[in-house]
């Protein structure tokens, strides 16, 4: 079957523009503003959930205050949210797996653009490709370790899995262990908060299978967003 090595594969790599070295040392000169990683892979970044996180961000006047952070700087989708001028800055790395980002790349991403708080949708491409639950949940592991290590304070939320249109079994197998792993894992100085991105979420809301269309979109905003006002306004004492 093609379609699952077509999915979430350098399908907007070309289109996806890296921070150089002048803007990171720009953005990384202003610690006032909370940093912000929204990090996954092709539904963090081909897609329009984070822009429309940061329409909630504006109306809560909290853009301010905050900045998206990470080595992508791209909008592929072409989002037009209400705030003209939303920060596009993202690790959403299209057609890669969460056991691969664990393993080779989180570390060195977090200390180019070090963040606050990450939020994180992973494990479609793993999925696909015939990685084993337990093999996820120990990257997700690894990953909370590797932040935690950047900064013992980092605030995580997790995101469950959007449905696939094909092995969906799968995605609910790892679903179903999210909640019980992050309190497991949650603690007072590093909390851990679960965004359930799976219940409620129609197949009819994905454009191709596997990301969201429109209404897609604005439902992942609604899950995640509320959690990520909260951690905002914690963290900067309102």
């Amino acid at each position: 079957m093609f379609f699952p090595n077509f999915i979430l594969s350098a399908l907007a790599l070309t289109s996806a523009v890296h921070a150089s070295p002048v803007e990171l040392a720009e953005r990384q000169s202003t610690p006032q503003k909370l940093r912000i990683m929204p990090l996954g892979d092709s539904i963090t970044e081909i897609t329009c959930w984070r822009a429309l996180v940061w329409d909630q961000l504006a109306a809560a006047n909290l853009a301010s205050s905050v900045q998206y952070v990470g080595s992508q700087n791209s909008n592929p989708q072409n989002c037009r949210p209400s705030t003209a001028n939303w920060d596009q800055h993202h690790e959403g790395h299209s057609g890669w797996l969460a056991v691969d980002i664990a393993n080779n790349y989180l570390e060195g991403w977090l200390k180019q653009t070090p963040a606050d708080i990450v939020m994180f949708m992973l494990g479609t491409n793993d999925v696909t490709r015939g990685k084993s639950t337990q093999e996820v949940m120990s990257a997700y592991t690894k990953m909370v370790g590797i932040m935690r290590a950047a900064n013992p304070r980092m605030k995580i939320i997790i995101d469950q899995m959007i449905p696939l249109s094909y092995s969906n079994a799968a995605v609910q197998a790892i679903n179903a262990q999210i909640p019980a792993w992050a309190a497991k894992l949650n603690t007072t100085e590093s909390p851990i908060v679960v965004a359930d991105c799976y219940t409620g979420f129609k197949t009819s809301d994905l454009r191709d299978g596997v990301h969201p269309n429109a209404n897609g979109d604005k439902f992942i905003a609604s899950r995640v967003g509320p959690l990520l006002l909260d951690f905002v306004r914690q963290s900067l004492g309102k």
